[in-house]
């Protein structure tokens, strides 16, 4: 709910109560409006002057719990000690919500002694989930961690607050060096309660800086499956982080997962290509290329067709075809050297292949692939020098461990004896 909707709503109450209260002033229902429009505008000191004096005029306590509010928010933890104090009054409905924002100023003005002599107060009167709060920051605020925790856990247990587990936990793991124990909190309110994002994206962090990454598969996944509408990321962006974390453990692990659910055919796709799984890779292209007929698919086809035919000579003709489809839409190098490296190397059109290199050439000069290719191309041609020189460029920098580029380099240094 947005902040302006809820003033709107205060004002209703306001309005009913102050309709219903026996003692009210002439312009209470005006002064109402103003201090709410001041609020919309942000003129907090203007409102906050106007809930005072309705306080004042109205004896009503909701004036007072709002310009007290005000004053929190705006960190005048003097002015809300002052007026808390002068106005605490027992048989006022407001009674507990001031005197917690009194704790709360007496607490960040470090008067520890009156906030804790005072949040067990409100203790005594009430143990409710809030109240422990209070005074578990109490003694956090003074460095007291092991009383804290044991306040903090009182409170957590009243009503599984996803924020007080989140302060508890943070007190657990930083300050108390209780590690395992927070651990083993915030997983115990995850299978019990599902992913809140609090707590998820706590547990996430721990288990990302332990570099644990079962745990991080674990968090990611139960929030991914999780029907909470409050969890740490969307769906979309989980399962890419699932996947990348299942990948960096185990690459069937998130090839598995993918394939069960059904999920992400590009990434699938992607992931079988890294584990070398072309046969599934060619089989998913084709089906994601007729779904959804993205050009750059329909090179990736032409790719794994010549790459998984036993003879290459068979699928020459449909390969160059699909590439020279392809090329007429995409300006990509990486595809221009591709076909270019068939045509030379089956000699189909050796000239045509070494104006689809040079091509790829202009994007990516200092490519050793592409060099190798306008070497091996030149050679066909008969242009030894030539070949030779852009070769010893390939050489220079990649060596020659690679087969094909020590053969390329052996057929040329013969040509020019």
């Amino acid at each position: 709910m947005s902040c302006y909707k809820k003033i709107v709503i205060l004002f209703l109450f306001l309005f009913i109560t102050s309709a219903h209260a026996s003692k009210v002033y002439e312009n209470e229902d005006r002064d109402i409006l103003y201090a709410i429009e001041y609020e919309r505008m942000n003129n907090l000191d203007a409102a906050k002057n106007l809930y005072l004096k309705l306080f004042e005029n109205s004896n009503n306590y909701e004036y007072l719990l709002r310009y007290l509010s005000l004053s929190l928010n705006q960190k005048k933890f003097q002015e809300v000690k002052h007026y808390a104090l002068q106005n605490l009054n027992k048989k006022s409905k407001q009674y507990e919500q001031i005197l917690r924002i009194y704790v709360i100023s007496l607490i960040n003005l470090q008067e520890f002694e009156q906030a804790f002599i005072s949040s067990k107060k409100l203790l005594a009167q009430n143990k409710s989930a809030l109240n422990y709060e209070i005074v578990a920051n109490v003694y956090f605020a003074q460095r007291k961690y092991k009383k804290a925790i044991e306040y903090f856990e009182s409170s957590y247990i009243a009503n599984n607050s996803p924020k007080i587990l989140f302060n508890l936990v943070n007190i657990l793991y930083a300050y108390a060096n209780e590690k395992n124990k927070a651990i083993s909190y915030l997983e115990t309110h995850i299978r019990l309660n599902g992913c809140d994002y609090l707590v998820c994206s706590k547990l996430l962090s721990i288990y990302q800086e332990q570099k644990n990454l079962e745990g991080i598969i674990s968090v990611l996944k139960t929030s991914y499956f999780s029907s909470n509408s409050n969890s740490y990321y969307s769906k979309e962006k989980t399962l890419k982080l699932l996947i990348s974390y299942m990948a960096q453990k185990d690459i069937s692990l998130a090839i598995s997962f993918l394939e069960k659910h059904k999920l992400n055919d590009d990434t699938l796709f992607t992931l079988y290509k890294r584990a070398n799984l072309l046969p599934q890779a060619y089989v998913l292209v084709k089906k994601i290329y007729k779904k959804n007929k993205k050009i750059d698919y329909l090179a990736q086809i032409a790719i794994l067709e010549f790459e998984l035919a036993k003879n290459k000579k068979k699928v020459l003709n449909s390969v160059i075809e699909k590439f020279e489809k392809v090329l007429k839409t995409l300006d990509n190098h990486v595809y221009q050297n591709y076909l270019g490296y068939i045509l030379i190397e089956y000699e189909k059109d050796i000239k045509r292949g070494l104006m689809y290199v040079n091509k790829a050439l202009l994007q990516a000069p200092k490519n050793v692939a592409y060099l190798d290719s306008l070497a091996w191309g030149e050679y066909k041609l008969g242009q030894c020098k030539k070949a030779k020189k852009h070769m010893q460029e390939v050489i220079n920098e990649v060596g020659q461990d690679d087969l094909e580029i020590k053969h390329h380099w052996k057929k040329i240094k013969e040509c020019l004896k």
